[in-house]
């Protein structure tokens, strides 16, 4: 793995590159609501929000002896759970028939170059033994808090208690400042910053190409919701960026946690994103899982279902969950953020801030993959 990029922006043409525009939100069936048995932690003195999994490197997730092996942003509970984001750290765990065991850091004290740790993805090599943990480095380690994201990645080995002896983390490519934005704000409001984050491995089946997907914001416009899906390609041993697969310039600022599933031959791409994080000109969707559909890695993207939204929290309950992540099996999983508000707000009641944080994981559930249809089972 090496750092550093070759730069692409002599050959960027913005107009070719997908633009999501959706123009409507037509109702959809929402996912169940959340209960109290539903948010009951299985880390009781940790928050735990965006996850993946241990994955081959086709996508499917990895199965040792009946157990999976899954990563974790965590972090101590906080009065305001937003200051977790600047305390994350990548917390490993093991669920074998149900049951999860706490297998604590992933990553050893004062190993991330970060002041913290945000998402990524972690592969097992086809090797059965190398495994590559990729993530974000949010900051700089000594430096305080800091929205500044870099994209790392560090080369373990599988051992019985699952990925670990982990290599000094290598950066693997930056923002050239003219495609992509640099993501080095030392401040800002969540939802506002710009991002340059989320590595999410995918080996394309058609031609066996590596790529590294990630949340990136668009640096050839100024407006200020700008977010894209970008990708590096794994050639001779460098990560190269190339162009984005999709933009919302105008849109939405946030596209986060890209990842990507083959069906039949056909590439699905999946985002996050906020109703918040919309553009005020825009029409706003709402907090939900959403994806596009195309014939090949580069495009062009088509939003599936008609606008691109696949699954959404109950319209009473906006911001029950987020963050999701489709395994290669087509299972979704999520995190509980703010659930049970009944309508209450932080404002009017500044106590559910803490008490309605879930800070766990979401009830999971499945995807059916019809064309150019995605819908929950």
């Amino acid at each position: 793995m090496a750092s550093m990029p070759i730069a692409t922006a002599s050959t960027f043409e913005p107009s070719e590159i997908s633009h999501w525009r959706p123009q409507r939100f037509d109702t959809l069936p929402p996912l169940r609501l959340v209960t109290a048995a539903d948010a009951q932690p299985i880390t009781p003195d940790l928050d735990l929000w965006d996850s993946w999994p241990l994955q081959h490197e086709d996508g499917s997730t990895v199965t040792v002896e009946g157990a999976q092996y899954w990563f974790f942003l965590s972090s101590q509970k906080f009065d305001d759970p937003g200051q977790r984001h600047f305390h994350a750290r990548i917390r490993l765990m093991r669920l074998k028939h149900s049951v999860w065991t706490d297998l604590g850091n992933a990553m050893p004290d004062g190993f991330s170059p970060g002041e913290a740790e945000w998402a990524g993805s972690c592969v097992l090599h086809d090797d059965g033994q190398s495994v590559t943990l990729f993530f974000t480095a949010a900051g700089r380690r000594g430096e305080g808090c800091s929205f500044e994201q870099r994209i790392f990645g560090t080369r373990g080995v599988l051992g019985p208690d699952g990925p670990g002896h982990w290599q000094t983390p290598e950066e693997l490519f930056a923002a050239d400042g003219t495609v992509f934005m640099p993501a080095n704000q030392p401040g800002g409001a969540p939802g506002a910053i710009k991002a340059f984050r989320d590595p999410a491995w995918f080996r394309d089946p058609a031609r066996g190409q590596a790529y590294l997907l990630f949340t990136g914001s668009a640096g050839w416009d100024d407006d200020p919701h700008n977010g894209l899906v970008g990708y590096a390609m794994l050639v001779d041993g460098r990560w190269e960026l190339g162009q984005p697969l999709i933009h919302a310039v105008g849109v939405n600022n946030e596209m986060e946690r890209p990842h990507i599933l083959v069906r039949d031959g056909r590439y699905y791409l999946f985002w996050s994103t906020q109703r918040h994080t919309f553009s005020p000109s825009a029409n706003a969707g709402p907090n939900g899982l959403y994806g596009a559909v195309a014939n090949s890695f580069t495009g062009p993207w088509f939003p599936v279902n008609g606008n691109g939204l696949i699954a959404t929290n109950p319209p009473e309950e906006p911001t029950q969950a987020y963050s999701w992540w489709t395994t290669g099996e087509g299972v979704v999983w999520s995190f509980i953020d703010h659930w049970g508000m009944q309508g209450r707000t932080f404002a009017t009641h500044p106590e559910t801030l803490r008490t309605q944080f879930g800070g766990t994981p979401a009830p999971r559930f499945r995807l059916v993959i019809d064309g150019d249809e995605v819908r929950i089972a």
